[in-house]
């Protein structure tokens, strides 16, 4: 498709990296970003770029990827509790600084020949172009002035964004319990004297230490010091005593985007402005410039706007949703993250690393065998020859001994006298679930020896009665049977060592 005119509305990243794709692949096309902001304005810290969206930036424009990753900083990832850390090396993963990303995207779009204007707000009805490209981002006015069949989702648990004046020694997962209720860190370093600092709670946390009030009392647009001065003390040891910097830094929830359409008209959606993900496993960034490859791909293959916007929904749309869906489950493990604390920290990661059941147990064993012979250690009081050992069938071969009664294997019919507890929800922290919760623990109260937690056979719904016996688990009691296909005897491997159930009992095989 032929284009005399483009406009994008919005200079972040995704809007940015379209901009250069475009006129890359169309030079005599005009193309336009309109940023409401200055140049060198942005809020924000690091950004994070992981292995597979370098190679598919480097497949689309290496010259921008070479600079991105001479700008980055290089770091592993730890998981600390307590005084226990373990460590997952990633030798591909990088952090970038959000002002050196711009700065880097707006130098290669102007050297390709894109026009950029900023500090004036544009609509996409204003504009004289055969194609508006929306990348205004998450509160995207274009989206909501629009006909895009738009749904919000907004999360439970509260989050804000800061930053540290030094660089830490690797990225750093930590959790620290206090007076009023326990706050976790997701930080990494992404320049040699800067690293960002996420933190997140739960609401009952987020109250009893006074941040309803401060929230309240700070503007959008400004920093709530009263929750940086509180958070700083929290994680002094991972401060190294050093402050906590703030930019435009307040409390917020995160707002899961979804549209049934991302065109309408000449207008397309791309990237926060028509999906987001959580960031535990999902990154705006990532996405957005993801989107704006696969827009100048279709738009390229096809005659007109209709069949190239089409084609570009066909592209992106199951790439998007796949990781909506593994983002929504790691939202939901990190809203309920406290009630792990307990677990060694090598079960901890092995936890963390297949929550939203994107890594398999056996790929991480063959990736990082010392973190999971140390989970296995925890998990059955001794540990395989890694590599080399099936894992998932040594797991399932564990005896447990428990006073329901001794088994030889995992896999098992499990006692009689369980309560049986039929999943059929989404949310395994929700309402709905709490009722389940609410029986089973009556039920244990009079007697029975456990629960056996069964539904459908899909692997989406096995995931999740997984998470909802991890519940089962904590708050009866009780011995609890997770009841499953054999097809998904990774994951419930994943979950036995994890500490979600005791038993599992497969269907379809013998056990």
């Amino acid at each position: 498709m032929r284009m005399r005119r483009v406009a994008v509305l919005g200079g972040g990243p995704g809007g940015l990296y379209a901009a250069r794709l475009l006129k890359l692949a169309q030079p005599a096309c005009e193309v336009t970003v309109h940023e409401q902001g200055e140049p060198d304005a942005t809020f924000g810290f690091g950004v994070g770029l992981a292995a597979g969206t370098q190679r598919k930036l480097e497949a689309a424009d290496p010259d921008t990827l070479r600079d991105l990753v001479g700008a980055g900083f290089r770091h592993d990832m730890t998981l600390t509790v307590g005084r226990r850390t373990v460590r997952v090396h990633n030798d591909r993963l990088i952090g970038v600084a959000r002002t050196e990303l711009l700065a880097v995207l707006q130098r290669h779009a102007e050297k390709a020949g894109v026009r950029l204007e900023f500090g004036t707000r544009r609509r996409a009805e204003e504009l004289d172009a055969d194609l508006v490209v929306a990348a205004d981002g998450v509160s995207s006015a274009t989206r909501e002035a629009g006909d895009f069949g738009a749904r919000v989702d907004v999360g439970r648990g509260l989050y804000l964004w800061c930053g540290t004046d030094f660089a830490l020694d690797d990225a750093v997962f930590a959790p620290v319990r206090t007076e009023h209720g326990t706050f976790v860190t997701h930080a990494y370093p992404y320049s040699d004297n800067r690293s960002t600092f996420l933190v997140e709670t739960d609401e009952r946390t987020w109250r009893h230490a006074g941040f309803a009030a401060t929230t309240a009392r700070t503007p959008a647009d400004a920093t709530d010091g009263a929750s940086l001065h509180y958070l700083q003390d929290v994680f002094a040891e991972h401060l190294r005593g050093r402050p906590l910097i703030g930019n435009r830094t307040r409390w917020q929830r995160f707002r899961t985007v979804r549209c049934a359409r991302w065109t309408s008209g000449r207008t397309v959606l791309l990237g926060d402005a028509a999906h987001t993900a959580h960031f535990s496993i999902g990154s705006g960034t990532k996405l957005a410039m993801e989107d704006a490859i696969g827009l100048v791909e279709a738009l390229g293959a096809e005659a007109d706007l209709s069949a190239a916007a089409a084609r570009y929904e066909a592209l992106r749309r199951p790439a998007v949703e796949r990781l909506q869906e593994l983002a929504r489950r790691s939202q939901l493990w990190w809203e309920s993250f406290p009630s792990r604390l307990d677990l060694p920290v090598e079960q901890l990661m092995v936890a963390y690393m297949t929550r939203a059941g994107n890594v398999p147990l056996p790929r991480f064993a063959a990736s990082h065998p010392d973190v999971v012979a140390g989970a296995l250690r925890g998990y059955a009081g001794t540990a395989p020859a890694l590599p080399g050992t099936d894992v998932t069938d040594w797991v399932l071969d564990r005896p447990l001994r428990r006073p329901a009664g001794d088994f030889p294997r995992r896999a098992a019919h499990g006692p009689d006298g369980l309560h049986e507890v039929r999943v059929a929800v989404d949310d395994p922290w929700g309402e709905d679930a709490d009722g389940l919760v609410a029986a089973a623990r009556a039920a244990v109260a009079a007697g029975a020896v456990g629960c056996r937690v069964t539904g459908p056979g899909d692997r989406p719904s096995v995931l999740t009665r997984m998470d909802l016996a991890e519940r089962l688990r904590a708050e009866t009691g009780g011995l609890v049977v997770v009841e499953a296909p054999a097809g998904c005897r990774d994951d419930l491997a994943a979950g036995l060592v994890s500490a979600r159930m005791d038993l599992i009992h497969l269907t379809g095989e013998k056990s």
